[in-house]
């Protein structure tokens, strides 16, 4: 596998960072267990319920019965048809004032006529049904593009969720910080030890860091909605991601094998390279207008009357070949040919384009996960620092070489720190997954893989405001498209 470190399993890692759980998002443990939903899960139940990826699926399948139709042209056509008429007939005519006249002239009469043919030499028929492999093919791709695509989302959207909650807790925890160091300065403000000015300066932080939590409770709420987008599902509590995930370069390690893995898998681009076929076929299926048509065909005939009061039947049987040559189409099939080949010219630069970005996407992602390792380690010694500065800076503050304002700075320098640590964490998780959707290697074995880092005594839990014990269960949104239609009775 490309990246064996991202998967692998580290067992009895310490945690460095251990989480303050909040009131919107808590741990097991709750007075109401509720069983948290895990990566693994919420995938399959959105390969199973994503509208887009069915409606891909039965594209699919359209495409697939495309070959029926097309095969039906080559094979024998069977014809019937039948009728049974009653004329009547009346006659007068008039000479030299004397009229004269003939009764009722009526009989019956029935017909019955088989037919049947066989394409003996179709070059167009031929060249149609030859080209709906091709297209079957790159419907498949198209299907398993969009699978891949469904898969990367789904994963984005769940660490989105866990991003999200970090942020939100890295800001509670500020806020509950400020708020204390807002109430030691009003406290010393009316003993005299310090000037309005820096009540005023904390009053500030401490509203700043307000309006930033309220944003990160926004956001992950708006990161729920998300998924239930994708699955249809509501999820009220989520597995967290363990802090013992191993953050480590991709494998292999050499950008140029990423590019050659992407240019072999990837289905956008592979489908891109079907197109071109298709568009090759059409040509030929244009260059057939020129050939001639050749078909067998066989005809039974049958017919009775009682005309003129006589009964009686006819009937026959002819067997033979029937050719058809084209002399003259009005110049139909030369500008066909020409119309085909610019299409097949165009999509030939549409694969070119395809390719040419697939190589760029490729190395834009595998050099974003290379930064994303050396980003997590450096935000993680960013922690570290901003923690020591926060406790020098509270020492001098203490003993009066330094201010409110150098003491506040230093604390938001922390917990941006730790906001900061949580975004990187997560971007290189969800880079690693578009690296390997864009090569077209992504499937439910890496998610497997990235699920066993995954722990429900970290989990997440979504309260809605005015609402307890967390989302409902009854929201699920079931895909409702009517009765499939039924084939008419045999």
């Amino acid at each position: 596998m490309p990246s064996q470190g991202f998967f692998q399993r580290h067992r009895g890692e310490s945690r460095p960072l251990r989480r303050t759980w909040l009131s919107l998002c808590v741990a097991a443990g709750f007075a109401t267990q509720v069983q948290a939903a895990d990566l693994l899960t919420i995938t399959r139940d959105a390969l199973e319920n994503n509208a887009a990826l069915a409606s891909s699926r039965s594209i699919y399948n359209s495409v697939e019965a495309t070959r029926d139709i097309q095969r039906a042209d080559l094979l024998p056509q069977v014809g019937a048809s039948a009728g049974v008429a009653r004329s009547d007939s009346f006659e007068r005519q008039q000479q030299a004032g004397v009229a004269s006249g003939r009764g009722d002239d009526g009989y019956n009469g029935a017909n019955v006529s088989v037919e049947a043919t066989q394409a003996i030499f179709d070059a167009t028929n031929w060249y149609q049904y030859r080209q709906t492999a091709d297209q079957i093919d790159q419907q498949a791709l198209v299907l398993e593009g969009d699978r891949q695509q469904l898969i990367y989302n789904v994963t984005e959207a769940y660490f989105e969720i866990l991003r999200a909650r970090d942020v939100l807790e890295a800001r509670v925890a500020q806020e509950r910080a400020i708020l204390r160091q807002l109430e030691q300065s009003r406290e010393q403000f009316e003993v005299g030890l310090i000037a309005i000015t820096d009540v005023h300066e904390a009053q500030a932080s401490a509203d700043q860091a307000r309006a930033q939590r309220i944003a990160a409770e926004s956001d992950l709420q708006i990161s729920f909605e998300a998924l239930e987008q994708l699955t249809g599902k509501n999820y009220d509590t989520i597995d967290g991601l363990t802090d013992a995930l191993p953050v480590e370069s991709p494998q292999p390690s050499s950008r140029d094998a990423w590019v050659a893995l992407a240019l072999e898998n990837y289905p956008t681009l592979l489908a891109a390279q079907e197109a071109v076929e298709i568009s090759r076929s059409d040509v030929d299926i244009a260059q057939a207008g020129y050939l001639p048509t050749l078909d067998a065909y066989a005809q039974y005939n049958y017919s009775d009357t009682d005309q003129n009061n006589v009964s009686g039947y006819n009937s026959g049987t002819e067997i033979g070949l029937s050719a058809n040559v084209p002399i003259f189409t009005g110049g139909r099939t030369s500008a066909q040919i020409n119309q085909a080949s610019y299409l097949l010219e165009s999509a030939q630069y549409e694969f070119e384009s395809e390719r040419r970005s697939t190589v760029q996407q490729v190395r834009s992602l595998f050099t974003q996960v290379v930064n994303d390792v050396q980003t997590v380690e450096a935000q993680r010694q960013a922690i570290i620092s901003s923690r020591s500065a926060l406790e020098a800076t509270r020492s001098g503050y203490e003993v009066g070489t330094r201010n409110i304002v150098d003491v506040l700075n230093a604390e938001q320098d922390l917990y941006d720190a730790l906001a900061n640590y949580a975004e990187a964490r997560y971007a290189y998780v969800i880079d690693m997954i578009a690296l390997r959707q864009q090569t077209g290697v992504l499937d439910t074995s890496n998610v497997r893989a990235l699920n066993d880092w995954l722990r429900e005594e970290d989990a997440v839990r979504l309260e809605l405001p005015g609402q307890e014990g967390g989302a409902a269960n009854d929201m699920n949104i079931d895909l409702d498209i009517g009765e499939p239609p039924r084939p008419p009775q045999q």
